[in-house]
């Protein structure tokens, strides 16, 4: 494993991170047991990182991760990161960073993750309706109480981080990057290098697409966000699928398979600090975390990109369109 300071931050963390986000229920059922196990082989590939979220199951997903966690290793062992700023409105997510909420959501990861601090903070998505000033206020105050040690955010754009970072700490982003999202190409990396910002990318396998194990017959259960996304139907996903049996290619001509190359090329942006990477099956993990033993210069990232100029973009869920 490769180990990185996360920006400005004092945090040394696993250049890969563990996601807990298919263990709040949004990605359909999973054997608890086997994630657990899952996490114990994060653990002995060397990864240091997790990252969850108030949002993935509303405890659900911090709480197993506490579990898998704390029966393994010390709480000095590891960095936790963890999001707010969703509430649950009925069926329905909706963005809430104000300070009330934050501070609940704050005080509700602390309890479900059985730590007394979270290494990371991040506001989950922006919220039009709450001031940056109180959002940035919260923020700080609750680092400067010890809750937590360091604050970021996460979907936010370079002109939210500005105004954020006028009143508290914007040391972090997560945003979606993967072969077929590279929006954040354009103003999000540049402005994080520039500012030392620590990025840690979600997706890196294209929700699943670039695993290589999918085909235009591929179906999702109800309860999977995918099943209703256009990013995973009809023509669009045809498309993708054939762009994807080309990546499988390049990669077989390097030894390598699909998922080393996809995480691999994510981490080779030089502004991308941590690829967030998320598994079922402990064996799922293994292709995944080795890609930080593979370089791939200029060179392969001009190739790679002549095979994605025939991809369809996938954009990804957002809070309100989660089923």
């Amino acid at each position: 494993m490769r180990y990185v300071r996360l920006g400005k931050t004092d945090l040394e963390v696993s250049a890969i991170a563990f996601g807990t986000w298919s263990f709040g229920g949004d990605w359909g059922e999973f054997d608890a047991d086997e994630a657990k196990n899952t996490i114990a082989r994060a653990l002995d590939l060397g990864i240091t990182f997790f990252d969850t979220a108030q949002a993935y199951g509303f405890g659900a997903s911090e709480r197993l991760l506490a579990d898998a966690l704390w029966s393994r290793v010390g709480r000095d062992k590891v960095i936790v990161a963890t999001k707010g700023g969703l509430r649950k409105e009925g069926s329905s997510l909706q963005r809430d960073a104000s300070a009330r909420w934050l501070r609940e959501g704050v005080d509700a990861s602390l309890r479900n993750l059985r730590i007394d601090y979270i290494d990371l903070y991040q506001v989950h998505w922006p919220d039009p309706k709450t001031p940056a000033e109180e959002t940035g206020r919260v923020l700080a105050d609750l680092v400067r109480e010890g809750k937590i040690r360091h604050a970021g955010v996460s979907n936010h754009s370079p002109r939210q981080m500005t105004e954020l970072a006028q009143y508290g700490p914007v040391e972090t982003d997560q945003p979606p990057y993967h072969m077929f999202h590279r929006d954040i190409e354009r103003e999000i990396l540049p402005y994080a290098a520039r500012n030392d910002i620590g990025v840690l990318v979600y997706g890196p396998l294209a929700h699943g697409l670039l695993s290589g194990t999918m085909t235009a017959q591929t179906r999702f259960a109800a309860d999977d966000w995918r099943s209703t996304s256009t990013d995973f139907t009809g023509e669009k996903f045809v498309r993708d699928l054939e762009v994807v049996q080309r990546l499988k290619q390049y990669a077989a001509a390097r030894g390598i398979t699909l998922p080393q190359l996809a995480v691999a090329w994510t981490i080779s942006n030089p502004a991308v600090q941590v690829a967030i990477v998320g598994a079922r099956h402990a064996a799922h993990l293994d292709d995944p975390a080795r890609a930080v033993e593979i370089r791939l210069s200029e060179s392969d990232r001009r190739d790679i990109g002549a095979i994605l100029e025939n991809a369809v973009a996938i954009i990804g869920p957002a809070p309100e369109a989660m089923p």
